[in-house]
């Protein structure tokens, strides 16, 4: 499994998950950096079979509009801590392999909940 960081997720996660044996890319390290468009996120993503992570909302409207990214884990969770947000992911983690199986998929992680949708 291999995960795509947008800009606003912070390096402590993707070390985090580094240390976890994943391959993880965040968006600063790639591209055009912070400043890459979210489509060309979306299609280096699609592309390279990776999971998109991110806070951003349109990166779910495309997702349901153009199904692209193909696979995504929306952050709904305002400012939490990283810690917070590494202990999330952890907890999670198993149920996200299970559904990188799938062609397409979203996660949507929100405060009361986590919502899969294939």
């Amino acid at each position: 499994m291999k995960f795509l960081c947008d800009v606003h997720i912070s390096y402590k996660l993707v070390k985090h998950l580094r240390l976890l044996g994943f391959e993880v890319i965040h968006v600063n390290e790639i591209l055009d950096k912070w400043i890459t468009s979210d489509s060309k996120i979306c299609n280096f993503a699609d592309q390279n079979d990776l999971v998109v992570i991110t806070k951003d909302s349109d990166f779910r409207n495309s997702f349901y509009i153009k199904k692209s990214p193909k696979k995504l884990i929306k952050i709904n969770l305002g400012n939490i801590s990283n810690q917070e947000l590494i202990q999330i992911f952890s907890a999670n983690l198993q149920r996200f392999r299970v559904l990188n199986n799938n062609e397409m998929f979203i996660v949507e992680i929100d405060k009361s909940s986590i919502q899969y949708n294939i």
